[in-house]
Protein backbone atom coordinates (compact mmCIF):
# COMPACT_ATOMS: atom_id res chain seq x y z
CA UNK A 1 0.00 0.00 0.00
CA UNK A 2 1.55 3.36 -0.93
CA UNK A 3 1.94 5.60 2.47
CA UNK A 4 -0.46 8.70 2.98
CA UNK A 5 2.61 10.65 3.46
CA UNK A 6 4.00 9.92 0.03
CA UNK A 7 0.52 10.49 -2.08
CA UNK A 8 0.44 14.02 -0.03
CA UNK A 9 3.75 14.73 -1.26
CA UNK A 10 2.72 13.42 -4.95
CA UNK A 11 -0.46 15.38 -4.84
CA UNK A 12 1.53 18.72 -3.73
CA UNK A 13 4.03 18.66 -6.60
CA UNK A 14 0.76 17.96 -9.21
CA UNK A 15 -0.93 20.88 -7.62
CA UNK A 16 1.89 22.96 -7.76
CA UNK A 17 2.10 22.10 -11.51
CA UNK A 18 -1.42 22.68 -12.47
CA UNK A 19 -1.54 26.16 -10.23
CA UNK A 20 1.37 27.16 -12.09
CA UNK A 21 0.42 27.09 -15.37
CA UNK A 22 -0.20 29.78 -17.60
CA UNK A 23 -3.27 31.89 -17.05
CA UNK A 24 -5.53 31.45 -20.61
CA UNK A 25 -5.57 34.79 -22.54
CA UNK A 26 -1.71 36.32 -21.19
CA UNK A 27 1.51 33.80 -22.19
CA UNK A 28 3.35 35.65 -19.72
CA UNK A 29 3.09 38.17 -16.89
CA UNK A 30 4.40 41.80 -18.15
CA UNK A 31 4.17 43.08 -14.61
CA UNK A 32 6.52 46.04 -12.32
CA UNK A 33 6.48 45.91 -8.95
CA UNK A 34 4.85 49.58 -8.08
CA UNK A 35 6.30 49.85 -4.48
CA UNK A 36 6.44 47.82 -1.05
CA UNK A 37 4.55 48.90 1.94
CA UNK A 38 7.34 50.53 3.86
CA UNK A 39 5.65 50.89 7.50
CA UNK A 40 6.14 48.07 10.09
CA UNK A 41 2.68 48.18 11.16
CA UNK A 42 1.45 47.12 7.89
CA UNK A 43 1.80 42.89 8.38
CA UNK A 44 -1.17 41.74 6.69
CA UNK A 45 -2.21 44.21 3.61
CA UNK A 46 -5.63 42.41 2.73
CA UNK A 47 -7.70 44.51 0.86
CA UNK A 48 -6.05 47.37 -1.65
CA UNK A 49 -8.08 50.21 -3.06
CA UNK A 50 -6.92 53.22 -5.48
CA UNK A 51 -7.83 56.47 -3.82
CA UNK A 52 -10.67 58.22 -5.92
CA UNK A 53 -9.95 61.40 -4.76
CA UNK A 54 -6.43 61.83 -4.18
CA UNK A 55 -3.80 61.47 -7.04
CA UNK A 56 -1.17 59.04 -6.27
CA UNK A 57 -2.25 57.29 -3.19
CA UNK A 58 -3.50 53.72 -2.67
CA UNK A 59 -5.69 52.81 0.81
CA UNK A 60 -4.72 49.46 2.17
CA UNK A 61 -5.61 47.74 5.73
CA UNK A 62 -4.09 44.50 8.00
CA UNK A 63 -6.40 41.49 8.38
CA UNK A 64 -8.36 39.42 11.02
CA UNK A 65 -6.86 40.69 14.87
CA UNK A 66 -6.06 44.37 13.72
CA UNK A 67 -7.91 47.63 14.75
CA UNK A 68 -10.74 49.02 12.81
CA UNK A 69 -8.06 51.46 10.88
CA UNK A 70 -6.35 51.80 7.49
CA UNK A 71 -3.62 53.34 5.95
CA UNK A 72 -3.02 56.06 3.07
CA UNK A 73 0.27 55.14 1.49
CA UNK A 74 2.11 57.11 -1.38
CA UNK A 75 3.46 55.78 -4.21
CA UNK A 76 7.40 55.44 -2.52
CA UNK A 77 5.31 52.99 -0.36
CA UNK A 78 5.33 55.40 2.70
CA UNK A 79 2.57 55.94 4.80
CA UNK A 80 0.70 59.53 4.02
CA UNK A 81 -1.46 59.03 7.15
CA UNK A 82 -3.69 56.51 9.53
CA UNK A 83 -6.88 56.78 10.19
CA UNK A 84 -9.48 55.33 12.56
CA UNK A 85 -12.67 54.31 11.86
CA UNK A 86 -15.32 55.08 14.83
CA UNK A 87 -18.04 52.86 15.63
CA UNK A 88 -17.01 49.87 13.98
CA UNK A 89 -15.36 46.82 14.62
CA UNK A 90 -12.36 44.22 12.64
CA UNK A 91 -13.36 40.76 13.60
CA UNK A 92 -12.12 39.81 10.26
CA UNK A 93 -11.72 42.50 7.47
CA UNK A 94 -10.77 40.74 4.22
CA UNK A 95 -11.22 42.86 1.83
CA UNK A 96 -12.14 47.08 0.75
CA UNK A 97 -13.27 49.03 -2.33
CA UNK A 98 -13.15 52.71 -3.25
CA UNK A 99 -16.03 54.10 -5.10
CA UNK A 100 -17.71 57.81 -5.81
CA UNK A 101 -20.91 58.64 -4.38
CA UNK A 102 -23.02 58.75 -7.94
CA UNK A 103 -25.13 61.78 -6.26
CA UNK A 104 -22.27 63.76 -4.82
CA UNK A 105 -19.25 62.58 -6.37
CA UNK A 106 -17.22 62.38 -3.27
CA UNK A 107 -15.40 59.48 -2.83
CA UNK A 108 -16.02 56.64 -0.89
CA UNK A 109 -14.72 53.38 0.38
CA UNK A 110 -15.96 50.07 1.92
CA UNK A 111 -14.54 47.77 4.13
CA UNK A 112 -15.50 44.57 4.54
CA UNK A 113 -15.54 42.13 7.69
CA UNK A 114 -16.71 39.13 6.06
CA UNK A 115 -14.25 36.88 6.67
CA UNK A 116 -15.45 33.07 8.20
CA UNK A 117 -13.27 30.61 8.36
CA UNK A 118 -15.80 28.40 9.63
CA UNK A 119 -18.70 29.20 7.22
CA UNK A 120 -21.39 29.69 9.76
CA UNK A 121 -19.21 31.35 13.18
CA UNK A 122 -21.02 34.75 12.65
CA UNK A 123 -25.13 35.36 12.27
CA UNK A 124 -24.32 38.18 10.13
CA UNK A 125 -21.49 40.05 8.60
CA UNK A 126 -20.53 43.67 8.25
CA UNK A 127 -19.52 46.47 5.92
CA UNK A 128 -18.29 49.89 7.17
CA UNK A 129 -19.14 52.28 4.86
CA UNK A 130 -16.87 55.77 5.37
CA UNK A 131 -16.33 59.27 3.12
CA UNK A 132 -13.08 59.31 1.98
CA UNK A 133 -10.55 62.06 4.05
CA UNK A 134 -10.10 65.40 2.18
CA UNK A 135 -6.76 65.68 4.31
CA UNK A 136 -3.94 63.09 4.42
CA UNK A 137 -3.70 63.86 7.93
CA UNK A 138 -4.04 60.73 11.13
CA UNK A 139 -8.12 61.10 11.96
CA UNK A 140 -10.62 58.88 13.71
CA UNK A 141 -13.30 59.19 10.71
CA UNK A 142 -17.37 57.81 11.49
CA UNK A 143 -18.01 54.49 9.95
CA UNK A 144 -21.62 53.55 8.54
CA UNK A 145 -22.08 49.60 9.44
CA UNK A 146 -24.17 47.72 7.02
CA UNK A 147 -24.83 44.27 8.26
CA UNK A 148 -25.82 41.40 5.93
CA UNK A 149 -26.63 38.14 5.99
CA UNK A 150 -26.20 35.15 2.41
CA UNK A 151 -29.97 34.36 1.27
CA UNK A 152 -28.53 30.88 0.86
CA UNK A 153 -26.71 30.37 3.74
CA UNK A 154 -23.26 31.51 5.77
CA UNK A 155 -19.88 31.65 4.35
CA UNK A 156 -16.63 32.71 3.76
CA UNK A 157 -15.73 35.40 1.53
CA UNK A 158 -12.83 37.89 1.28
CA UNK A 159 -13.50 39.50 -1.94
CA UNK A 160 -16.56 43.18 -2.28
CA UNK A 161 -16.66 45.21 -5.05
CA UNK A 162 -18.60 48.37 -6.25
CA UNK A 163 -20.07 49.23 -9.78
CA UNK A 164 -18.70 52.73 -10.51
CA UNK A 165 -21.87 54.11 -12.12
CA UNK A 166 -24.72 52.84 -9.85
CA UNK A 167 -22.92 52.50 -6.35
CA UNK A 168 -24.74 48.77 -6.20
CA UNK A 169 -22.07 46.25 -3.26
CA UNK A 170 -20.97 42.86 -4.22
CA UNK A 171 -19.54 40.24 -1.89
CA UNK A 172 -17.95 37.58 -3.83
CA UNK A 173 -17.59 34.39 -1.66
CA UNK A 174 -14.19 32.53 -0.99
CA UNK A 175 -15.38 28.62 -1.72
CA UNK A 176 -14.79 25.37 -3.83
CA UNK A 177 -17.88 27.04 -6.16
CA UNK A 178 -17.87 30.50 -5.05
CA UNK A 179 -20.21 33.22 -6.02
CA UNK A 180 -20.67 36.52 -6.54
CA UNK A 181 -23.59 37.85 -3.92
CA UNK A 182 -25.16 41.52 -4.74
CA UNK A 183 -26.33 43.77 -2.16
CA UNK A 184 -29.83 44.81 -2.05
CA UNK A 185 -29.75 48.49 -4.44
CA UNK A 186 -31.21 50.22 -0.89
CA UNK A 187 -28.97 49.62 1.67
CA UNK A 188 -30.60 49.88 5.32
CA UNK A 189 -28.65 50.32 8.46
CA UNK A 190 -32.22 49.38 10.84
CA UNK A 191 -31.85 45.65 9.48
CA UNK A 192 -29.85 43.31 8.06
CA UNK A 193 -29.51 42.97 4.45
CA UNK A 194 -30.22 40.16 2.44
CA UNK A 195 -26.81 39.21 0.11
CA UNK A 196 -28.31 36.74 -3.03
CA UNK A 197 -25.84 34.87 -5.05
CA UNK A 198 -25.84 36.01 -8.90
CA UNK A 199 -23.02 34.21 -11.09
CA UNK A 200 -20.21 32.25 -10.64
CA UNK A 201 -16.86 32.69 -9.17
CA UNK A 202 -13.41 31.01 -9.55
CA UNK A 203 -12.22 28.45 -7.28
CA UNK A 204 -10.75 29.80 -3.78
CA UNK A 205 -11.58 34.01 -4.52
CA UNK A 206 -9.37 36.28 -2.33
CA UNK A 207 -10.85 39.41 -3.45
CA UNK A 208 -12.99 41.34 -6.68
CA UNK A 209 -12.91 44.71 -7.85
CA UNK A 210 -15.40 46.69 -10.60
CA UNK A 211 -13.42 48.18 -13.68
CA UNK A 212 -13.62 52.25 -13.58
CA UNK A 213 -16.04 52.91 -16.15
CA UNK A 214 -17.80 49.84 -15.28
CA UNK A 215 -17.28 47.68 -18.57
CA UNK A 216 -15.57 44.75 -16.59
CA UNK A 217 -14.52 42.98 -13.47
CA UNK A 218 -11.58 40.97 -11.73
CA UNK A 219 -11.79 38.19 -9.22
CA UNK A 220 -8.09 37.16 -7.83
CA UNK A 221 -7.22 33.60 -6.65
CA UNK A 222 -4.24 32.48 -5.23
CA UNK A 223 -2.88 31.58 -8.21
CA UNK A 224 -4.25 34.02 -11.11
CA UNK A 225 -7.05 36.58 -12.09
CA UNK A 226 -10.04 36.30 -14.07
CA UNK A 227 -11.92 39.05 -15.83
CA UNK A 228 -15.58 39.02 -16.58
CA UNK A 229 -18.15 41.49 -18.65
CA UNK A 230 -20.57 42.43 -16.25
CA UNK A 231 -22.55 39.70 -17.60
CA UNK A 232 -20.62 37.21 -16.09
CA UNK A 233 -19.02 36.22 -20.05
CA UNK A 234 -15.45 35.55 -18.86
CA UNK A 235 -13.24 37.87 -20.79
CA UNK A 236 -9.76 35.93 -19.77
CA UNK A 237 -7.31 35.07 -17.28
CA UNK A 238 -4.49 36.98 -16.50
CA UNK A 239 -1.09 35.82 -15.20
CA UNK A 240 -0.47 37.20 -11.59
CA UNK A 241 3.41 37.61 -10.27
CA UNK A 242 3.77 34.93 -7.66
CA UNK A 243 3.46 36.22 -4.39
CA UNK A 244 3.55 35.10 -1.02
CA UNK A 245 0.16 34.84 -0.04
CA UNK A 246 -2.11 36.84 -2.91
CA UNK A 247 -5.04 38.71 -1.04
CA UNK A 248 -5.80 41.80 -2.88
CA UNK A 249 -6.57 43.09 -6.21
CA UNK A 250 -7.68 46.84 -7.76
CA UNK A 251 -7.93 48.13 -10.91
CA UNK A 252 -5.63 51.39 -11.33
CA UNK A 253 -7.69 54.42 -12.35
CA UNK A 254 -7.07 54.99 -15.91
CA UNK A 255 -8.41 51.15 -15.87
CA UNK A 256 -5.67 49.79 -18.44
CA UNK A 257 -4.01 47.59 -15.27
CA UNK A 258 -4.31 45.47 -12.44
CA UNK A 259 -2.81 46.28 -8.94
CA UNK A 260 -2.22 43.16 -7.13
CA UNK A 261 -0.58 43.12 -3.14
CA UNK A 262 0.27 39.93 -0.63
CA UNK A 263 -0.18 39.68 2.96
CA UNK A 264 3.76 40.17 4.74
CA UNK A 265 5.93 42.61 6.16
CA UNK A 266 7.15 44.86 3.51
CA UNK A 267 4.83 43.26 1.00
CA UNK A 268 4.68 44.75 -2.61
CA UNK A 269 2.19 46.03 -4.63
CA UNK A 270 2.50 45.02 -8.93
CA UNK A 271 1.42 46.27 -11.98
CA UNK A 272 -0.12 44.21 -14.34
CA UNK A 273 -1.09 45.61 -17.43
CA UNK A 274 -4.87 44.43 -18.70
CA UNK A 275 -5.24 42.03 -22.05
CA UNK A 276 -5.96 43.87 -24.80
CA UNK A 277 -9.74 42.33 -25.11
CA UNK A 278 -9.88 44.04 -21.30
CA UNK A 279 -8.83 47.62 -21.86
CA UNK A 280 -11.26 50.38 -21.62
CA UNK A 281 -11.79 51.66 -25.35
CA UNK A 282 -13.74 48.05 -26.29
CA UNK A 283 -17.37 47.83 -26.00
CA UNK A 284 -18.70 45.26 -23.32
CA UNK A 285 -20.80 42.73 -25.35
CA UNK A 286 -23.05 40.98 -23.12
CA UNK A 287 -24.64 43.76 -21.26
CA UNK A 288 -25.84 47.19 -22.74
CA UNK A 289 -24.13 50.81 -21.03
CA UNK A 290 -26.35 51.78 -17.83
CA UNK A 291 -27.70 54.91 -19.99
CA UNK A 292 -28.35 53.10 -22.76
CA UNK A 293 -32.49 51.28 -23.40
CA UNK A 294 -32.17 47.68 -24.07
CA UNK A 295 -34.25 46.11 -26.48
CA UNK A 296 -37.29 45.78 -24.57
CA UNK A 297 -37.03 49.92 -23.88
CA UNK A 298 -35.86 49.36 -20.15
CA UNK A 299 -32.47 50.96 -19.06
CA UNK A 300 -30.23 48.28 -17.83
CA UNK A 301 -27.14 49.01 -15.29
CA UNK A 302 -23.90 46.66 -16.25
CA UNK A 303 -24.03 44.36 -13.57
CA UNK A 304 -23.61 40.86 -12.84
CA UNK A 305 -26.00 38.33 -14.53
CA UNK A 306 -28.74 36.47 -12.20
CA UNK A 307 -27.75 33.71 -13.71
CA UNK A 308 -25.02 31.46 -12.65
CA UNK A 309 -21.76 30.71 -15.00
CA UNK A 310 -20.59 27.43 -14.60
CA UNK A 311 -16.81 26.27 -13.26
CA UNK A 312 -14.06 26.02 -16.31
CA UNK A 313 -12.29 22.68 -16.77
CA UNK A 314 -9.23 24.34 -14.76
CA UNK A 315 -10.67 25.17 -11.91
CA UNK A 316 -12.44 21.77 -11.49
CA UNK A 317 -8.95 20.05 -11.97
CA UNK A 318 -7.66 22.70 -9.20
CA UNK A 319 -10.43 21.89 -7.14
CA UNK A 320 -10.16 17.90 -7.29
CA UNK A 321 -6.05 18.09 -7.32
CA UNK A 322 -7.21 20.35 -3.74
CA UNK A 323 -9.97 17.61 -2.28
CA UNK A 324 -7.22 14.40 -2.98
CA UNK A 325 -4.62 16.41 -0.88
CA UNK A 326 -7.01 17.58 1.66
CA UNK A 327 -7.92 13.38 1.92
CA UNK A 328 -4.08 12.91 1.80
CA UNK A 329 -3.25 15.27 4.86
CA UNK A 330 -6.27 13.41 6.83
CA UNK A 331 -5.05 10.17 6.39
CA UNK A 332 -1.31 11.08 7.18
CA UNK A 333 -2.66 12.85 10.57
CA UNK A 334 -4.78 9.64 11.84
CA UNK A 335 -1.98 7.83 11.25
CA UNK A 336 0.49 9.78 12.99
CA UNK A 337 -2.55 10.03 15.90
CA UNK A 338 -3.25 5.78 16.53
Amino acid sequence: MIRAGVVAGVLVVVCAAVCAAPAYGLSSVDDDKLFTFRDARITESSGLAVSPGHDGVYYTHNDSAARPEFYAVGENGRTKATFQLRGAEARDWEGMAASKDPETGRGVLWFADIGDNFDGAWPDISIYKVNEPRDLTDATLPAVRYRFRYADGARNAEGIMVHPKTGRLYVVSKEFAGGVYAAPKKLRTGRVNVLRRGVAAPLMATDAAYAPDGSSYVVRTYFSATLYRPSGEQISKVTMPDLEQAESIAYTADGKALLTGSEGPKSPVYRVPLPDAALPSVTPRASAPPDRPTAQGTRAAAEPASEPVGLTGRDILIWLVAAALAIGGIVLLARRTR
